[in-house]
């Protein structure tokens, strides 16, 4: 049997886009239980819309990822180049092969007559096929056509070629994932492989370039199964060994709709931004339309490339959760190693001074902090009254505690003995142990005593160890915040 080639094609129009990361994921994950390779080829034809932006986001969203490519732009391969604009000369040699066949011929149609065409069929209420007028042109009657300065695009025959390869007008493939699928191709119409200023389209350009690269297997999204019938015909027509095809189905909102930006992140390097880890996020990907035969959700990569199974690929729609998402995320940043997990903070806090704290102290912030992070960027907000001599109040903290009598006199009570307090974490903790104790001598219960003193210091009724939180921030700042949070009451 041939070694087993998979590929990842995306076009540098944009960030990697989530969907295209799952596409990839399953071609890694296929190569790898297949012991085969994983390719990533550039397809950058559309220059206006390209740029070295996106071409180095999908390099650096892949990487992050872990998913590494045997074969590709950066680090070469026996079959490229892996950049569709550097391989322009190969395409000519193929579309003349194929007009030499009869598979193609030449069609001078202008964007007027097309656009004519298109309409006819719109008031026909028909859906539109070309009507192949170029098909049987004369030599004369091209050049007559050439003449006029016209210069032809080339248009594959679809009828021609559908005859010489299958009984009937239907095709039919075999689907990895969805069963199988068939079309009656003289819906398709004969469809443009070289554009008249002599580009390849995107239908001819990959046949040539899957083949070329001696690709086996092509798994990407549903939205290309139109594209593969015709795919199927053009590596028939050049007598190219036909891959084998697997369609995934598509990514949806939680409301069903097309993922997209109002969701939320749909780029992989807004998902980093924001806080995601990519452990995380490939983990979540996988199971968007696959299950481990386990049942454990909680896997590596290499753990689900050994579990991988394409056939159980799901072919339905799947459904991008973002609670699922966080709360896997919020599983892994609790695994993390705290040395790794601090520095790993770090590009969230840039807004405050670290300077203030020690090392023994910025690692306690943290231990005291990370456990309700679901992503990274939580930290930002979580530590913000650690920082600075003084606090901003939340306005429910300051109504609801701060501002009631009870709080006052805990304040005022708290202040007047912390003066005399040895600040140590063994200390705090009795001493706020037996201050407590003593309000709730009072009728005060001890969460309500706690309440005051927390929203005084952090601003919040909600928080970290309060222990904690006096030891970082010190005896000065915390009897400082304690007197200005009496001093403001509104009594």
């Amino acid at each position: 049997m041939s070694e087993t080639r998979v590929r990842i094609a995306p076009s540098p129009s944009g960030n990697l886009h989530i969907g295209t990361a799952r596409t990839a994921l399953f071609n890694y994950l296929f190569a790898k239980k297949n012991n085969g390779k994983f390719i990533l080829r550039i397809e950058d034809t559309d220059a206006d819309r390209t740029s070295q932006e996106y071409i180095d986001n999908i390099f650096d969203s892949l990487k992050a990822l872990g998913l590494n490519w045997d074969e590709g732009p950066d680090v070469g391969g026996p079959y490229g180049p892996y950049t569709q604009s550097e391989r322009f000369d190969i395409y000519p040699k193929y579309v003349q092969k194929l007009l030499d066949s009869g598979f193609a011929y030449e069609c001078f149609c202008t964007p007027e007559e097309l656009e004519a065409e298109k309409e006819e069929a719109t008031q026909a209420k028909k859906a539109y096929v070309y009507s192949k007028k170029c098909e049987n042109l004369t030599n004369e009657e091209k050049e007559k056509l050439r003449a006029q300065g016209r210069k032809p695009a080339i248009r594959f025959n679809i009828a021609k070629a559908q005859k010489a390869f299958y009984p009937s007008s239907t095709l039919e493939f075999d689907d990895l994932v969805k069963g199988k699928l068939h079309m009656d191709t003289d819906l398709l119409g004969d469809f443009v492989i070289q554009k008249s200023n002599g580009a390849p389209t995107y239908n001819f350009a990959v046949v040539i370039d899957d083949a070329l690269m001696k690709i086996t297997h092509v798994i990407r999204g549903e939205d290309h199964i139109s594209n593969t019938y015709k795919q199927i015909l053009i590596f028939k027509a050049l007598g190219f060994d036909v891959p084998e095809f697997g369609h995934l189905g598509m990514i949806l909102a939680p409301d069903r709709s097309k993922l997209s930006k109002r969701h939320g992140a749909t780029a992989v390097s807004d998902f980093v931004k924001e806080g995601y880890l990519t452990e995380a996020l490939i983990n979540f990907v996988a199971l968007l339309g696959w299950s481990p035969s386990d049942g454990e959700e909680i896997k590596t990569v290499d753990q689900i490339a050994q579990d991988f199974r394409i056939n159980e690929i799901s072919s339905s729609n799947s459904i991008f959760e973002y609670d699922k998402l966080k709360w896997m995320n919020s599983h892994y940043i609790k695994q993390i190693p705290m040395d790794k997990l601090k520095e790993m903070l770090k590009p969230y806090l840039s807004k405050y001074n670290l300077g203030e704290l020690s090392d023994a102290q910025y690692t306690k912030m943290i231990e005291i902090t990370r456990e309700p992070l679901v992503l990274l960027s939580d930290i930002t907000d979580a530590v913000e009254y650690f920082f600075g001599q003084d606090v901003r109040i939340e306005p429910e903290a300051q109504t609801e505690t701060l501002d009631t009598q009870i709080a006052q006199d805990v304040l005022k009570d708290f202040v007047s003995k912390a003066v005399d307090w040895d600040w140590t974490e063994e200390n705090l903790h009795s001493k706020l142990e037996i201050f407590r104790g003593d309000w709730k001598e009072k009728g005060v219960k001890p969460k309500v005593t706690m309440w005051a003193i927390r929203a005084a210091i952090t601003g919040r009724t909600r928080g970290a160890d309060m222990i904690g939180v006096l030891e970082i921030l010190g005896k000065e700042k915390t009897l400082y915040r304690a007197e200005k949070a009496i001093k403001k009451a509104a009594i």
